[in-house]
């Protein structure tokens, strides 16, 4: 049966757009707090703001965007990091996760794919991890439901024989105003993404994880300073964190590492189809560097943490990759 989730943040994505018509004019703010624009970073001179002014529909399409996000990371060279490991991915359909499962391919793991409803993103991923010669498999779904990250795992487990890596990447993401815009429907729909789905995709993962197995959990800069016009997604972000430094304690004597990666702004679908167009077009603008990073820029991260040969002393950590100087977790 489809899931009525896509509608439903459609819905929600409207009665924000409504609002946002009803208040133009008055100053907008950035996922990380407005700092004023900055000069682009001269060694990675594209793209940098103003970027397309596009707004996309929920649940946000990569295909869908006027500017495509860079994942290949061509300058990036695999070596066996991750060589037969099998790696679940949730949000990899595009974006950051995307941009992971192509690098994870290139350093050996066959990668599941968990996504919501995104087909046509989804077809593209599996044809990249492909190409790299690793073998991928898709898993429509809502993290939402504790059944559906049960059925993600087990059919990792029955494709590949293994997991080695699970990477909680999916996330809901609007912008509001004021925190009375925010409606119990949508506070809802947050923190069961993020914070729910993160949790109950752990649980059904780590019965299955052996000794030299990690959990990376996609947090964010919002996590670590908080943003005006992020309340939920921040709140979320924030537990990410806690979860992540508690769960690797947890999860110690297993030999299972558990880390966290927290991104400034980075183009991807879901901040097109949350903000504004004109908003939009700004993206990325207050970090030091002056620009948004590109899903490529992070990716390298998730490797890092997820391969024993480069992080087998490391966990409970949160990496923050914003930007900006001074993030710190």
């Amino acid at each position: 049966m489809p899931s009525a989730t896509p509608d439903r943040q459609k819905k929600l994505q409207a009665s924000q757009d409504r609002a946002d018509r009803h208040t133009a004019g008055k100053a907008g703010g950035g996922e990380a707090g407005a700092k004023g624009r900055r000069t682009p970073d001269p060694g990675h001179p594209e793209p940098v703001p103003p970027l397309p002014a596009q707004h996309l529909r929920k649940p946000g399409n990569e295909a869908d965007m006027a500017l495509a996000p860079r994942y290949d990371a061509p300058g990036y060279l695999g070596s066996g990091k991750l060589k037969d490991f099998a790696a679940l991915v949730t949000g990899g359909d595009s974006g950051i996760g995307r941009a992971v499962a192509v690098l994870f391919a290139r350093e050996g793991a066959d990668v599941a794919i968990a996504y919501l409803d995104e087909h046509e993103d989804a077809q593209a991923t599996r044809e990249l991890v492909e190409k790299e010669g690793r073998r991928c498999i898709l898993i429509p779904g809502d993290v939402r439901e504790p059944r559906f990250c049960e059925k993600a795992v087990s059919q990792t487990l029955e494709e590949f024989g293994r997991l080695d890596v699970l990477v909680n990447n999916a996330a809901f993401q609007l912008h509001a105003e004021s925190i009375t815009d925010i409606t119990d429907a949508r506070l809802d729909e947050t923190l069961r993404t993020n914070v729910y789905g993160y949790f109950q995709m752990a649980r059904a993962a780590v019965p299955h994880l052996q000794r030299g197995a990690s959990i990376i959990n996609t947090g964010s800069v919002t996590g670590l300073r908080g943003s005006a016009k992020l309340l939920d997604y921040s709140t979320t972000k924030g537990a990410i964190h806690a979860f992540t430094k508690a769960l690797a304690a947890n999860l110690l004597e297993k030999g299972i590492r558990v880390n966290a990666v927290a991104p400034g702004p980075v183009w991807t679908p879901l901040n097109p189809a949350d903000r504004p167009a004109e908003e939009v077009s700004d993206f990325g603008a207050q970090t030091d560097m002056g620009r948004p990073a590109q899903p490529e820029e992070l990716a390298p991260a998730y490797v890092f943490l997820a391969a024993p040969v480069c992080s087998s002393y490391i966990s409970g950590i949160v990496l923050p990759v914003t930007g900006s100087v001074g993030d710190g977790a």
